[in-house]
């Protein structure tokens, strides 16, 4: 019987603090880094993992950077070896913190928050602030944010032959629905 009685108590205690987390394993994280009249330089990563803390508006994020997918193959290959270095550099990361989050105020229509942290990537971190849209969704909640980041930032460098047709100030989308 007591064995019965830890074991729901456990359960109960499990259930109350995953209360306090949202997450998704699928968000999206587009970037475009195209310069008009060249080739689109484009790439999208649909298995983004994020977790909002909903007490305290405490954010993290995972990227696995091998896991972005371009149109064209060879550009995907560049991107993995010769910029990002993939290999060496396998995840990009955020840690920060919503401003003024309050999980039981969010509705449908959505509010703009600004949102603190430290991106790493390619083996540097860098803080930012940027401002997501968050709203309720039927299972959690969704944000959606459009931020650049530099890439001198971050030491990705950017060969001279390619220069014109790649930009240095990268657009990057967020697309993330957390239950």
């Amino acid at each position: 019987m007591k064995k019965y009685a830890l074991l729901v108590s456990f359960f109960f205690i499990a259930i109350g603090f995953a209360q306090d987390k949202v997450l998704t394993k699928n968000g999206k994280i587009t970037f475009e880094a195209s310069v008009p009249s060249f080739e689109e330089v484009k790439a999208k990563n649909e298995a983004v993992t994020c977790v909002v803390n909903t007490k305290t508006g405490e954010i993290a994020s995972l990227t696995l950077v091998k896991g972005f997918r371009f149109k064209v193959a060879l550009m995907e290959e560049h991107f993995n070896e010769n910029y990002i270095e993939s290999d060496k550099y396998p995840k990009a990361t955020f840690k920060g913190k919503i401003e003024g989050f309050d999980y039981s105020k969010i509705t449908k229509e959505g509010k703009t928050y600004t949102i603190k942290g430290k991106l790493e990537l390619h083996g540097k971190s860098k803080d930012i602030t940027i401002t997501a849209t968050i709203k309720k969704s039927a299972d959690g909640m969704s944000l959606v944010s459009n931020f650049t980041v530099n890439t001198d930032d971050f030491g990705i460098d950017i060969p001279s032959v390619v220069s014109k047709k790649v930009s240095k100030k990268v657009n990057v989308t967020l697309d993330f629905n957390l239950k």
